[in-house]
């Protein structure tokens, strides 16, 4: 039933392909340098601060050209996955959700957060007393990309059902879930609340690359 819930009546343009390894590609980088950094960069602490702070201090341009080449990766990516779904459940409304996602990371990245919290080093402990322009800015950008990411998952999670695709609608789901809990986690100010985010946010972001792989696989 997987492959009946995928598979396009005839192969799919290499364009389209190529299109969807982008996205395929785009969260696994992403989490990937931001967690090397997380336990790499001195100062930094997971359960403190949230991976977008690694923006800030004399490597943060790693952590904002990470945010800029997700980000493209994904809005273009996102042509793909409408391309890949048109005409199925989901198949508008899933890609214009995934390219709001894509685009919300480029402004995070181009918006830096404010050091905080003794990150970087030398950096007072405890939150600002004052948010810049820019900081702000870059948190109403990570909302409305997370807000996307969830939304384009439990989109996902309709198209799954309707297709009878039991499995992948329950791990849309939980995805969606997990991002949506992860966002409440963060704005409540709970401890951990940077780990609750992170793990909730590169969950969902991981499960958008794994149905674009799929899709690419199924499309050849």
């Amino acid at each position: 039933m997987t492959t009946i819930t995928l598979q396009h009546a005839a192969p799919a343009p290499a364009r389209t392909r190529t299109l969807l390894a982008l996205v395929a590609a785009a969260s696994p980088l992403w989490a990937a340098v931001s967690l090397a950094q997380a336990f790499t960069r001195d100062g930094y602490d997971l359960t403190r601060h949230p991976l977008s702070v690694l923006s800030t201090g004399s490597l943060g341009w790693l952590q904002i050209a990470n945010f800029l080449v997700c980000g493209l990766l994904t809005a273009a990516g996102a042509i793909g996955l409408r391309r890949a779904l048109h005409g199925a459940p989901g198949g508008t409304w899933a890609p214009r959700l995934v390219a709001a996602y894509g685009l919300g990371m480029v402004a995070a990245g181009v918006f830096v957060m404010d050091p905080a919290d003794g990150f970087p080093v030398g950096t007072p402990a405890g939150a600002p007393t004052t948010m810049s322009w820019h900081a702000l800015l870059h948190l109403a950008s990570g909302s409305i990309a997370f807000i996307a990411l969830a939304a384009a998952c439990f989109v996902l999670a309709r198209r799954f059902a309707r297709a009878g695709d039991r499995t992948r609608a329950v791990l849309s789901r939980f995805a969606g879930t997990a991002v949506a809990l992860g966002n409440l986690w963060a704005m409540s100010g709970s401890p951990a609340a940077s780990l609750a985010l992170a793990v909730g946010v590169i969950t969902g972001m991981l499960w958008i690359s794994a149905v674009a792989a799929r899709l690419r696989a199924t499309a050849l």
